[in-house]
């Protein structure tokens, strides 16, 4: 790219955020580092960053209230320059049977999950100079529909889909939307409330018998939005070791 690389990375504190934020620092990026709620996070990583002598931000933003998204892109083109690569990472997931599932819990993954990406992209798409690249996380559990995931998983198969479309609607401006499909990874997102034997047996899923890393998923973040993954577009790849 000819311009400033600048990246935002939704849900970039921690996690698998946190490993794609470090990752495209070290490729080049100035990087905005979302958060919805606790700055230390945030805060400690973008002082990493700094101190290795990288531009990083920390931004405070409930992805899922549009008028703050906005406001956060004018933020970062102030004090970054214009997004480029659009990370959308930020997700919460509360898994039970659809059956005993709480409205409340339906609600708020459609409002982060679904909603949350939609108004990021909305903004990318009015904004993002020519030759970005977005990527939006999705989840392995579209194609595995393990019990219990119902809600989340739909709110990643309508991300998968509202990326294949965007990537048509962007037609002529030489801008990718991609989305990544992560497996079981190591993050405390994944690893929150379940036992030694069931993190054990999905690790042992995937034919490289092992749960997925967040730099994994970082890396094949790191070249979708490469020079190398530039043909690459309108598509999910599934990031998750063979597991489907």
């Amino acid at each position: 790219m000819s311009l400033p690389k600048i990246a935002l990375v939704t849900g970039g504190s921690k996690g698998i955020g946190a490993a794609i934020v470090r990752r495209l620092s070290t490729d080049g990026f100035a990087v905005a580092v979302n958060y919805s709620k606790n700055p230390a996070p945030a805060d400690d990583l973008v002082t990493e960053l700094k101190d290795a002598g990288y531009t990083a931000l920390a931004i405070c933003c409930d992805v899922a209230n549009s008028d703050a998204v906005s406001q956060m892109f004018d933020t970062i083109e102030s004090e970054l320059g214009p997004v480029n690569v659009l990370i959308n990472n930020a997700g919460i997931m509360k898994n039970a049977p659809v059956a005993q599932s709480e409205e409340q819990d339906f609600d708020q993954q459609i409002a982060v999950n679904l909603k949350g990406t939609f108004n990021t992209l909305k903004q990318a798409a009015n904004r993002m100079p020519n030759g970005g690249r977005i990527v939006n996380l999705s989840t392995s559990v579209v194609g595995l529909k393990l019990e219990q995931y119902g809600i989340y998983a739909a709110t990643k198969s309508a991300v998968e889909t509202m990326s294949a479309i965007l990537s048509k609607e962007l037609r002529g401006r030489d801008i990718t939307v991609n989305a990544i499909a992560p497996g079981p990874t190591a993050t405390d997102l994944f690893l929150d409330g379940k036992s030694q034997e069931l993190i054990d047996r999905l690790a042992k899923m995937s034919p490289l018998e092992r749960l997925g890393t967040p730099d994994d998923i970082a890396r094949a973040v790191a070249f979708l939005v490469s020079p190398d993954g530039a043909w690459i577009n309108g598509q999910v790849l599934r990031a998750n070791g063979g597991i489907v």
